[in-house]
């Protein structure tokens, strides 16, 4: 679903990756956002995409332009129905991880969001909620 500043993607496979970072650029670049913030946000999308199809079994993204005064910014939930998170915290950690990555996933895209807010529930999936604002 798509309108002009909000946008639903599936992702069920690694081609569905691509179509998610070029879209997250599509949405940056029309509010101006800078470079390096293009970069911190599509990397960190491509971070947590990438989790939830790996560890998710996929699920959908929701891309949003959004507002803190006068300051546009771009909103970016991951919604999955995989097996969810045991322990925030320790998946919070550098380092962690369940499968053969480095564990930079979470803790990373956290660093690179604006914000960054998380809620799982064992047995019923992951909802990760970033925010990177245009000129942070």
């Amino acid at each position: 679903m798509t309108t002009n500043n909000r946008e639903t993607i599936i992702i069920q496979q690694e081609r569905d990756l691509i179509i998610c970072r070029n879209r997250v650029k599509d949405f940056a670049v029309r509010i101006g956002m800078g470079i390096v913030n293009q970069t911190k946000l599509i990397t960190a999308v491509s971070e947590l995409a990438r989790n939830m199809l790996i560890y998710g079994g996929g699920g959908s993204v929701l891309l949003e332009v959004v507002s803190r005064g006068r300051e546009p910014g771009i909103s970016v939930v991951f919604q999955d129905k995989g097996p969810g998170i045991a322990d925030i915290t320790k998946a919070m950690q550098d380092g962690f991880t369940t499968g053969k990555s480095m564990g930079m996933g979470l803790p990373g895209a956290k660093r690179l969001a604006s914000e960054f807010f998380i809620d799982s529930v064992v047995g019923k999936g992951t909802i990760v909620k970033i925010i990177k604002w245009k000129n942070g």
